[in-house]
Order: structure tokens, then C-alpha cells, then sequence
């Protein structure tokens, strides 16, 4: 057994002990200051705690006390029966509380008894009872939280046994501090008890025993009684108190003090309001300002003071955050920031900043969102986060969309005007400023407010300039898509794929094909504007089609097969006729025997004259379908339609061409033109 063991033990067994063997009155005195030293400890360990399992050995601290305390109680009242003394530290609270008046004593003592049993041990009692029993009904959910957090990988199983540890000490030290406040609640009924007893049986045996007259036997153990339940309810009252802080007290990153003066100082301005009322409570009632203006002052000070304080702290805080900024600006890491390039761009000129102001009426911001959704139900594709921003450098009304950090389209606003699109004839009624609309290239006219209505009724399509935005960045997401989906997008929409189909993309990838190769398939539909929504459907044709091949190109065309209803009701909506412009024999020839096989996969090769040749006549048929207010569709056999694509893109990339394969069996195809060499 350890020094310190020994001695707990022994002075255990000494409480005990107390109450059966006379204690001298000299050594009673140091054991009443050694009580009240303890009690006032205890007060100052509990308001410094953080937390209560900092202080857990409270309860049986309080046991202990509390034993400890009856004890001296029981020892003091034998002393005072036997001989009418207890000490000089007894005589002198008697004497010092009282003041010659035993009824001011009297009434001292039971304030104290009321306050620390109907206030603060009834109190502590219910919170902490009220705290052990929601401790208890916690436990099962802080449990499952723990092995939530341990499933997911947030914590490792040393962090989740120190966890689940808190909580258990948690539970028995409420449940500890339950059943200890009833020692409280006992003791400040015994000291009641053991006052009317000394008081009683006192005056009996002064007079009785020691002849005492009666005035004397009165105020001799009436002193003796007021001092020894002072001597014991002021440590019983410190006691009690630190039991209400411990068991009120929520877990922060300060001590009591700390949490007072920061939660309770937090608003000086406060303390202003304060001092007014207490002023006007001066001049306006009896109480007189003589008692209410300094206080008011001083609360007036007080708020200036913690004022200033808190704005010299939010400069210093301030000037720290900017060092650090120019020192990460200055650091040689700080450029490896400079090579991130944002997948989509939208800069202005600061004469557009009310398109992206919220407070001054734009919307772009939720027009991007309804953008980003659109993209996503049309393309299938999750379109990055489009980075807004302003840039000087750019004319007050101009704009500009990057890709990847490139230019790839501008335009210029006129915020106060409206965009009108002529039907097809102009009506030179209509006047405004000229311009080309930025997202497909037509004419167009800025015409004010006035000129809006009569454009309307004339068949003009006029639209405001946030939708003039708004489409424009639409369309030149959807003509770069391909750019915007990588391996890590293809990634993410993998895993979307797998929590429903697990078994299909364990098949897929990587035993047949790889990120990588998925990725190019679908950056290559999303090229031609090929919707990627039904992800399964082309999971599907790749896990069939690419154990008999790599060549992505050909993938490409297996699944734009498996997905010709999807096409056929995209070029067709009505679903009963197609309008296209066919491939003649010639043409057809000439481009599968200009295909030449490397190891790189085939390719188109073919002369200039003939090239020139192909685009003439197919611009002449295109150019038929637009001017009748249809959409060209190009249509070709499935062995030359991905070469035959390569070579319209790089003149007409909105012209779409498909093969008779892609195209559902009950669609009517009426060929409104024919295109051959």
C-alpha cells in the first residue's frame, strides 16, 4: 500500500471514530479550519473544471466531506453539553455572527439552512437527476453514432474506445451525483436537528448539571449553538455550491471564469442600455441619482472600454489574416494555387456586375443552377460548378466564356435594352441598335422599352439580356461538353451507376474495359450532342460489345445502336417521319475505300479536290433544309457514318449524322435530298 493510501485510509477510520472518542477542544478548532480550507478547495476545483469528468471524484469527495462534517457536528455537541465550550473558532462565529444579539444570530443561521436546503441542494438534486436520467437514454444513440463514425472511417478503434469510455464515465458519474446529492439533502436536515438539540439540551444541562442561572445557561449555549452551526453550514453551503456548478456545468473550452467573461461581456453595447435604465431608475423614483449615477458611470465605462477592446482585437485579427495572405503570396507554394484551372468560366465588365448583384434585381446565379439541371435531364452530364467573376479588363458591357481557361465565346449586353430576333422579313417600323444574337449567330436589333411591345406584335422574339446570357452559356455547354467530362467525372458518375446496378460495373470495369476507355466513349456521344442519361443502356452494350473489341470508335457506334430509340425520338420528336439528306453510292464508295487501318485504329483518308467536292454538295443540301425551316439531318450506312462524321465536324459541327441502324424500325425516313460524288 502506497504513503498516500495509508493515509486516506487512516483518516477514513478517524471520521468514524470522531463520533465515539472525545476530541480535545485545541484539536477540534484545527479540524473545523481544515473543513472549511476543504470546502472552499472543492469550490475553487469545481469552478475551474472544463468539464465535469475532469472533477469525477465529486461524489465520493462529497460522501467524505459530508461524514466528515457530521462528525465534527457530533464532537462539537458533546464538547458543548459536557463542557459548555467547543473552541475558540466555535465561540468566535457565535460571537462575530450575533453580535451580542442572540436573535440576529439565530435568524443568520436559519437564512443560511434555508438557502442551502430549499435552493441550492434542492436544486442540484433535481438537475442532477434530471442529468442522469438523459445521460442513461442517450447512451444507445452517442453508441451507434461512435460506430457510425468508426464504419465510415472518421475515427479509428483507439478514438472509438476512448469515446465509448466518456460515455459510460459520463452515465456513472450523473448517476453517481443522483444518489450523492441526498447526502446534502440529509445533512442540512441533520443540521437542524442537531441546532434545536445543542440549543434545547443545552439550556436543560447548564442549568441541571452545572447550576448555571438561567440568563447565563441561556446566552452561553446559545452562542455555542449559532457558532457551531455557522462553523458547519458555511463549508456545507460552499460544498453545496460547487455540487449546483458541477452538475449545471456544460462541457466548454474555458473554465467558469473564462465562459463568464466571454459569454456575459459579449455584447458591451449592452451594458449602454443597462446604465440608461438604472440612470432614469435615479431620477425618476425616490431611490435618488446619488446611488444610481455612479453605477450607471461605471457601467457606461465599462461597455466603452470592452468596445474598444474588442475593435483593437478584430484590427489585430485582421492585420494577422492579411500578413499571412501576403506571406502565402510571397511563399514559393503559394503559386502551385496559380496552375488550378476552373473547368468553366463566366468573366464581365463592370458594367454586367447587376446580372450577378442579387441586391440589385440579377439572377444569374439561380439562372446558372436552372442551366447546371437542364444539362443534367438533356446530356446526362453533371456540369462543374461555373466560376463567376468580374474582370476590368474587359469593355464595360462585354463578356466572356472559358473552357479550361481559353476564350471559346464572347458577346456584348445592353442591360437597359431588350434583344429582338426578326421572324424571317424585317419592319423597318422596328428601330434599334444592331447586333449579332451570341449563341447562334443571328441578326438582331437592342431596342429600348418602347419599341418592345411593337417588336412583340410585329413577331419579333424578344428576349431580356439575362436570357440572353442564360442561353448562351446553355449552348456552349452543351457544344463543349465532351471537354467537361474527364476520368474523374466519369468516376463519379460510375459510382452513381453502381449503388443500384453493383453487378454491372464490377463487369464492366475494370475486367473489360477502363476508366479510361469509358470516358472517351462517352465524351465521344456528348461530341454529337448524344445524351449520356441512360447509363446503364451503354454499360450495358459496352460489357457485351468490348470483350471482342478496344477500338473506342467502334464502341462509339455499338452503342449509338443501343440507343436508337432514344435518338430516333430525339431528331424525330412526333416519332412518324424523319426529314434527311442521304449518302448516294458514290459518296458511299469513295469513303470506305479512303479508309486506311493503322495500329492506332482507322482513319479517313482522302483527297482535297474530293473533299472539297463532298463539302459543296452537302452545304447546297443543308442549306435547303435550313432555309425551309427544317433541321438537316445527314444519314449514312453504319460502316461509313463515324468517318463520314469526322469529315462534316470540322466545317458544319451542328449538322448531325446518323445511320440507319440508330433509327427505330416504325420510323418513316423521307430523304429530302441526296448527297454524291
Amino acid at each position: 500500500m502506497k504513503p498516500r493510501d495509508l493515509v486516506i485510509l487512516i483518516g477514513i477510520i478517524g471520521i468514524v471514530l470522531m463520533m465515539v472518542i472525545p476530541v480535545p477542544t485545541v484539536l477540534m478548532d484545527v479540524l473545523l479550519i481544515i473543513n472549511i480550507s476543504a470546502a472552499l478547495m472543492i469550490l475553487l476545483i469545481s469552478m475551474n473544471t472544463k468539464d465535469a469528468l475532469q472533477f469525477s471524484i465529486f461524489p465520493s469527495v462529497l460522501l467524505i466531506t459530508t461524514l466528515f462534517r457530521l462528525a465534527l457536528n457530533v464532537s462539537t455537541t458533546r464538547n458543548i453539553l459536557s463542557k459548555h465550550e467547543a473552541g475558540s473558532v466555535v465561540e468566535t462565529f457565535g460571537n462575530w455572527v450575533a453580535g451580542g444579539e442572540i436573535a440576529i444570530g439565530f435568524i443568520v443561521f436559519l437564512i443560511l439552512v434555508v438557502v442551502q436546503f430549499i435552493v441550492i441542494t434542492k436544486g442540484s438534486e433535481r438537475v442532477a437527476e434530471v442529468a442522469a436520467r438523459f445521460t442513461l437514454d442517450a447512451m444507445p444513440g452517442k453508441q451507434m453514432s461512435i460506430d457510425a463514425d468508426l464504419n465510415a472511417g472518421l475515427i479509428n478503434e483507439q478514438q472509438a474506445k476512448e469515446r465509448r469510455s466518456k460515455i459510460e464515465r459520463e452515465a456513472d458519474f450523473y448517476g453517481a451525483m443522483d444518489g450523492a446529492s441526498k447526502f446534502v439533502k440529509g445533512d442540512a436536515i441533520a443540521a437542524i436537528v442537531i441546532l434545536f438539540i445543542n440549543l434545547i439540551g443545552g439550556f436543560i444541562v447548564g442549568m441541571a448539571i452545572h447550576g448555571m442561572p438561567f440568563s447565563e445557561s441561556l446566552h452561553t449555549y446559545s452562542i455555542l449553538t449559532i457558532g457551531d452551526g455557522l462553523v458547519s453550514q458555511i463549508p456545507a453551503l460552499l460544498i453545496s455550491t460547487a455540487a449546483g456548478m458541477i452538475v449545471t456545468r456544460a462541457s466548454s473550452e474555458g473554465n467558469l471564469a473564462e465562459d463568464l467573461t466571454s459569454q456575459m461581456l459579449k455584447y458591451p453595447k449592452l451594458l449602454y442600455i443597462v446604465a440608461g435604465t438604472v440612470a432614469l431608475l435615479g431620477i425618476f423614483t425616490p431611490i435618488g441619482p446619488l446611488s444610481t449615477i455612479p453605477i450607471a458611470g461605471i457601467l457606461v465605462y465599462g461597455g466603452w472600454k470592452l468596445q474598444s477592446n474588442m475593435d483593437k482585437k478584430q484590427e489585430e485579427e485582421d492585420m494577422l489574416v492579411e500578413e499571412q495572405q501576403i506571406e502565402e503570396v510571397r511563399s514559393p507554394e503559394s503559386v502551385i494555387g496559380l496552375l488550378n484551372v476552373d473547368p468553366i468560366e463566366f468573366e464581365f465588365g463592370y458594367g454586367l456586375i447587376p446580372l450577378a448583384d442579387a441586391q440589385q434585381g440579377g439572377d444569374l446565379l439561380d439562372r446558372i443552377i436552372m442551366i447546371r439541371r437542364q444539362c443534367a435531364l438533356e446530356l446526362g452530364l453533371v456540369v462543374p460548378v461555373i466560376r463567376i467573376r468580374d474582370n476590368i479588363q474587359l469593355k464595360p458591357n462585354e463578356y466572356v466564356i472559358k473552357i479550361k481557361g481559353n476564350t471559346v465565346a464572347r458577346g456584348d449586353l445592353l442591360l437597359n435594352h431588350y434583344l429582338a430576333m426578326s421572324p424571317g422579313f424585317e419592319d423597318d417600323s422596328i428601330i434599334g441598335i444592331e447586333t449579332t444574337e451570341p449563341a447562334f449567330g443571328l441578326p438582331a436589333l437592342w431596342i429600348d422599352e418602347a419599341m418592345k411591345e411593337r417588336a412583340e406584335m410585329s413577331g419579333y422574339t424578344v428576349v431580356d439580356p439575362p436570357s440572353v446570357v442564360a442561353t448562351h452559356l446553355t449552348e456552349i455547354v452543351k457544344r463543349h461538353a465532351h471537354e467537361l467530362i474527364g476520368r474523374q467525372e466519369t468516376k463519379a458518375l460510375v459510382e452513381n451507376v453502381k449503388e443500384n446496378y453493383p453487378a454491372l460495373v464490377d463487369e464492366l470495369i475494370p475486367n473489360v474495359l477502363a476508366i479510361g476507355d469509358v470516358q472517351k466513349v462517352l465524351a465521344k456521344l456528348l461530341r454529337e450532342k448524344i445524351s449520356i442519361r441512360d447509363l446503364v443502356t451503354i454499360f450495358e452494350t459496352l460489357a457485351d460489345q468490348g470483350q471482342y473489341t478496344k477500338d473506342t470508335d467502334v464502341l462509339t457506334e455499338y452503342v449509338r445502336q443501343g440507343l436508337s430509340r432514344q435518338i430516333t425520338q430525339q431528331f424525330s420528336p412526333s416519332g412518324d417521319m424523319l426529314r434527311v439528306i442521304t449518302v448516294g453510292p458514290g459518296l458511299e464508295k469513295k469513303i470506305a475505300e479512303s479508309v486506311q487501318q493503322s495500329d492506332q485504329g482507322s482513319y479517313l483518308s482522302i483527297d482535297p479536290v474530293s473533299t472539297q467536292q463532298i463539302y459543296q454538295k452537302l452545304t447546297e443540301q443543308v442549306t435547303k433544309q435550313i432555309q425551309s425551316g427544317h433541321q438537316p439531318v445527314v444519314l449514312a450506312s453504319p460502316t461509313i457514318r463515324m468517318y463520314l462524321r469526322k469529315l462534316v465536324e470540322r466545317t458544319m459541327q451542328d449538322v448531325p449524322v446518323l445511320s440507319y441502324s440508330e433509327l427505330e424500325p416504325n420510323i418513316e425516313v423521307q430523304s429530302v435530298g441526296v448527297v454524291n460524288l
